[in-house]
């Protein structure tokens, strides 16, 4: 980084709002005298790229005779009603003479209609009024070659300002790249990349063009309208700004070229051979530990009641292979002649999942028979039940009444 960012301000200059202030200017007042000459600015030494105004600077303006109504009468500027009141016109033919060329603006402003405002230079106006040679486009009849373009729909207003504020920041440009800048400021960002295409260039191009006018908050329409002002839309002039670009950084090059990064090697990136995927060798899975597997059902002999169970010979193939033991248990005993009930299968534990064994669709299904009627135990066979006798209230409380018991009769 250079050491010009580091070096400290010099104490016999001073930033331009406090010249102004101690000049009793506004800073518009204070911006268009430095552009018409008025006041000198030196460049700012201590890198912020800007401009000071030294002390002995504001001692020569403060001694100016007349002082500071001399000074405000040259920077005044003026609006089309104001202008037109001062050159003693109507205010249509001072806008007729302004949109054909005859009064070039110097600044212009975004009123809360978003339309432009043109500002006119109040000592060029009275200069343009005094002189002979306009006295015939003040009074009668306006010339037949200006009405023509006026009919055409001519307006020169915003090509005489850009070419007016180029004027003023080319002599104030610091070396090639800066003058190169004030012209690239008036271009369109293709218009540029057009005619720079080396990025490192226009990279320190658009960092040595001037800030343009600032017009609205940033976003808002005010803005697009300034831009709009302040980018060239004529073709003879656009093509004069290019071929003026192009000269200037054909200079800037020859004078000082742009410093780029310095080249590093590549280095060859190494990368290793595949190599082919090997098969994926056949895993086999084996029983989960703690497995309890159910021993094969025996083939229980004939009898009247072997139609329920199930015989062995008929399991399916997946009940065959679920049922292949892995954990020997006891072998049940043999049943006898009459089992009373099939053999007692395992539990399962808590949180495995209850395994139930398909039933083979040729077995035959079990006859339900229904159940016969029991006697209730410790009595009798059953016997039905009295009959009510027909008898009516006095029948049904003798009933509900205890009956009382005394000595029997003799």
């Amino acid at each position: 980084m250079s050491a010009d960012l580091f070096r400290p301000t010099s104490p016999d200059t001073c930033k331009p709002s406090d010249a102004a202030r101690e000049l009793g200017l506004k800073r518009g007042d204070f911006d268009r005298a430095v552009q018409f000459g008025c006041i000198r600015t030196v460049p700012d030494e201590g890198g912020g790229g800007g401009h000071r105004v030294e002390r002995a600077e504001i001692e020569r303006v403060r001694a100016q005779d007349g002082f500071p109504e001399s000074l405000l009468d040259r920077v005044r500027v003026v609006g089309t009603a104001e202008g037109a009141a001062l050159m003693e016109i109507p205010a249509g033919r001072f806008t007729r003479l302004a949109r054909v060329g005859l009064l070039v603006p110097v600044a212009f402003y975004l009123n809360r209609y978003r339309a432009v405002v043109w500002l006119y230079l109040a000592e060029e106006l009275r200069q343009f009024a005094t002189g002979a040679e306009n006295a015939h486009l003040l009074k009668g009849r306006t010339p037949e070659t200006l009405r023509g373009r006026l009919a055409a729909g001519v307006d020169l207003r915003a090509r005489n300002w850009r070419g007016r504020h180029l004027g003023f920041m080319l002599p104030r440009a610091e070396g090639p790249w800066a003058r190169a800048g004030a012209v690239a400021a008036f271009l369109s960002p293709a218009d540029v990349a057009d005619i720079v295409k080396d990025p490192y260039e226009r990279a320190h191009l658009n960092r040595s063009r001037p800030t343009p006018p600032g017009h609205g908050v940033p976003g808002s329409p005010a803005p697009y309208a300034a831009e709009r002002i302040t980018t060239a839309q004529d073709a003879d002039e656009i093509g004069w700004l290019r071929s003026e670009l192009a000269r200037l950084v054909e200079e800037a090059r020859s004078v000082s070229p742009v410093a780029r990064p310095a080249a590093r090697p590549i280095r060859p990136v190494l990368r290793r051979a595949p190599r082919p995927i090997p098969p994926m060798a056949r895993t086999v899975t084996g029983p989960a530990e703690g497995t309890t597997r159910f021993p094969k059902p025996t083939a229980s002999p004939p009898g009247p009641e072997s139609s329920s169970s199930e015989p062995a010979h008929r399991l399916t193939e997946p009940t065959r292979r679920f049922t292949e033991p892995t954990q020997r248990l006891p072998e049940p005993t043999a049943r006898t002649a009459k089992p009373t009930a099939r053999p007692t299968w395992p539990t399962t534990r808590p949180g495995e999942p209850v395994v139930r064994h398909p039933e083979p669709m040729s077995a035959p299904r079990p006859t339900v028979r229904p159940p016969a009627p029991t006697a209730p135990r410790g009595h009798g066979p059953a016997q039905p039940a009295p009959q009510r006798s027909p008898r009516g209230l006095r029948a049904w409380l003798r009933r509900r009444s205890p009956r009382r018991t005394g000595p029997a009769r003799v």
